[in-house]
């Protein structure tokens, strides 16, 4: 047992500072490669770059592992690729006016704009407030500021698979949403149970726990839907194999 402790805590921390780079690589790579984002939720860029810009202000109050730190760090920088990558490869757009949701039911239509403009002002504008919150309001209160955005970006992380899974679940398929990104999502939950819950005592503050247990439950949901659905690569062939047979027009 120690010696499995001992690995995990050696392991772990390398795993965790890359895994950014090894979860989305290639699913950058494939929208690129497709010239499409379709299958793929934009909203994991809007969760992922949220919840870790929120994670580089908590550590200065909770001073929680570099190597947590280090990862969220990096995974801005990727989830940026990723965002823009997605956004220069939007289905074709309908409808009218720069604001026009993509979606009904979105307030103001967030996160479904027509111009990229918006989606790189809304990171600018939460980075510059927690600028000023950092600055004026952590020397009051501290304690609580530092609670605050720390549940705050950890629970925003923890609901990272839940669009994506519903829409999965609004389409019936995987598809567009790359089975690498999925697996390093299992084998990343993995990974951070054992060195969440095998670390020296305080180094890892309970809110990674809890919002690790949830993400991880939520991760084993979409790894079933994967299972139930699959990527649509067999409808896909099904339907070529119709038309070459002159069946389908």
């Amino acid at each position: 047992m120690a010696f499995v402790a001992t690995l995990i805590s050696s392991f772990t921390p390398l795993f965790l500072i890359f895994s950014p780079l090894t979860s989305y690589t290639d699913q950058i790579l494939s929208i690129h490669r497709n010239r499409t984002s379709t299958g793929f939720s934009l909203d994991i860029p809007l969760i992922m770059l949220t919840a870790s810009i929120l994670k580089i202000f908590y550590w200065p109050g909770a001073r929680y592992d570099l190597a947590l730190l280090i990862q969220a760090v990096i995974m801005v920088a990727v989830q940026v690729v990723l965002l823009k990558v997605a956004l220069d490869n939007r289905p074709p757009w309908r409808g009218e006016g720069p604001f026009k949701t993509m979606e009904p039911g979105r307030p103001w239509g967030f996160w479904r704009w027509r111009a990229q403009r918006p989606y790189w002002e809304y990171l600018l504008g939460l980075t510059l407030s927690l600028l000023v919150m950092h600055a004026f309001v952590r020397p009051i209160a501290a304690s609580v500021y530092t609670n605050i955005i720390g549940y705050v970006g950890l629970a925003i992380e923890a609901v990272l698979p839940l669009p994506q899974i519903f829409s999965n679940q609004r389409a019936h398929s995987c598809k567009g949403f790359r089975l690498s990104v999925l697996v390093n999502w299992l084998l990343g939950d993995a990974m951070k149970m054992g060195f969440f819950f095998m670390s020296e005592p305080g180094k890892v503050p309970w809110a990674f726990k809890l919002c690790g247990i949830f993400q991880a439950c939520c991760d084993v949901g979409l790894g079933a839907q994967y299972w139930v659905y699959g990527d649509g690569q067999e409808d896909m062939s099904r339907k070529s194999g119709l038309e070459k047979d002159g069946r389908l027009t």
